[in-house]
């Protein structure tokens, strides 16, 4: 995994911040301003723990370190943007005014940013073209939408010259997968870089573990099964596109990424999944009060088999989106690997760091993925959290690019891009997953059998024989 902070200029100019100045610096356009971005869900702050989002809070400190010029946030509805600069403020002034309760202006003018369609227009689904426009080839667009909306934008960024960052699931499709494959491709002459944004491939523990996975430290791969789960009440944050994706493109995405890197790093990458069967459970969003056409519950069950050889593995991924409003935390998420020679177990959720109060009472807390309490100075702190760094290395690495220090070549290479196997099998289980829940509620064949070219590219799927 690409760490600019490790590559030696760059660390010295994390150190140097005056000297920063005399290099170019990137302008930032995120798409998409809800939950993620900003924490501001149906004109309040988010519930979840996620209060003042991640990705600009993030960016905002990436500004201050001199990494980025200018920051844009896009979305359809101009009327919103007050509310989320009064929300940001408020938020930043409650962590980081200093304890002193007021914020100053300087303080204000870090928060600044350009937004896009005007405070004055109710709705543009295109705003963000506007946008892009105004930023110049070589800069950074990310993409923090709905599932459906993803290539779209995507492609439009990447065909406007921008580095663009989209967060998981990149696509739903392979067609629209390998489309943007081809814009990044050494044989486009855009020069550009699509990547996925999976945060925890920066969790150290996750990091770790896929380490002793592809060095071979657990045996070669037999079973694999991941869960993860947020409560009910996301069923009113996403409600206007739950039914135009599913929880298995939104949750299971997660560890099915971390399931496609581990294995696309063990023994010559000759692993391929081979088949697919999806199930879902029914009957809390598609009644009242939601109404929603989507599944609560989806259990992708996945048959890998290794190459030139009779070996085979077993993967289960399962993702929910109706667990319970009174759990100790927003995401439950935990994996278990069996190799043949070893095991791993890991509970992201639960680290054995928890606090109780009678203000919010018993919580799981992970300050390894976003840390929102302030230094001792008052100061945001939140570098180290995995939601963090995941951003700062795409930016960091387009930041390094541009002055000549990296060769993007050399960063693609290392980075979840479009072109890596484990991303592009990972867009093959999830749209053989929502293909098999398709075909079972038509009462065909659940079994979907994903197909590969000679180069073991998956290419497309075929649902005409019964694998069992």
């Amino acid at each position: 995994m690409y760490e600019p902070s490790h590559h030696l200029i760059t660390r010295l100019l994390l150190n140097q911040k005056q000297d920063r100045q005399d290099f170019q610096r990137v302008q930032v356009c995120v798409v998409g301003t809800g939950e993620y971005v900003t924490g501001f869900v149906n004109e309040q702050e988010s519930t979840s723990d996620k209060p003042i989002g991640v990705v600009a809070l993030s960016l905002i400190d990436l500004r201050n370190r001199g990494f980025i010029s200018r920051l844009i946030l896009c979305g359809t509805n101009g009327k919103k943007f007050p509310g989320i600069r009064t929300h940001l403020k408020r938020g930043y002034r409650r962590l980081y005014g200093n304890h002193s309760g007021s914020l100053t202006s300087e303080d204000d003018q870090e928060l600044q940013f350009d937004s896009f369609p005007e405070d004055n227009v109710s709705s543009d689904p295109e705003a963000y073209k506007n946008a892009i426009k105004s930023m110049n080839p070589g800069d950074v667009v990310m993409i923090f939408t709905p599932d459906h909306t993803h290539f779209e934008i995507a492609q439009f960024a990447m065909q406007s010259g921008m580095h663009t960052l989209v967060a998981k699931p990149l696509v739903q499709t392979l067609d629209h997968h390998s489309k943007l494959a081809a814009l990044q491709s050494e044989e486009s002459d855009r020069g550009v870089m699509c990547s996925v944004e999976v945060h925890k491939r920066w969790d150290p523990i996750y990091q770790d573990a896929r380490e002793r996975i592809v060095q071979g430290a657990l045996g070669n791969f037999s079973f694999y099964h991941s869960y993860m789960s947020q409560p009910v009440t996301q069923l009113n944050t996403f409600a206007n596109w739950a039914s135009f994706s599913d929880i298995s493109y939104y949750l299971n995405a997660h560890h099915i990424d971390f399931h496609c890197w581990a294995l696309s790093g063990l023994h010559n990458d000759t692993w391929r999944p081979h088949s697919v069967s999806a199930c879902g459970s029914y009957g809390v969003a598609n009644s009242e009060p939601y109404n929603m056409d989507t599944e609560d519950s989806i259990t992708l069950t996945v048959q890998w088999k290794q190459q030139g050889t009779g070996n085979a593995g077993t993967a289960i991924y399962t993702s929910s989106w109706i667990s319970t409003k009174q759990s100790d935390v927003h995401s439950q998420q935990r994996f278990f690997y069996q190799g043949t020679t070893g095991e791993v177990n890991i509970d992201q959720a639960h680290r054995g760091y928890t606090l109780a109060s009678d203000l919010t009472g018993f919580k799981s807390v992970n300050p390894l993925f976003m840390k929102y309490t302030p230094d001792l100075n008052g100061n945001f702190a939140g570098q180290i959290g995995y939601g963090y760094r995941s951003l700062a290395a795409f930016v960091e690495s387009i930041f390094a690019v541009r002055n000549g220090m990296v060769d993007l070549k050399d960063i693609i290479r290392q980075m979840p891009t479009v072109t890596s196997t484990s991303t592009i099998l990972t867009t093959a289980i999830l749209e053989a997953g929502r293909r098999s829940l398709d075909n079972r509620k038509r009462g065909a064949n659940s079994d979907v059998k994903i197909v590969y070219n000679e180069s073991r590219v998956p290419i497309g799927f075929d649902c005409s024989v019964n694998l069992r």
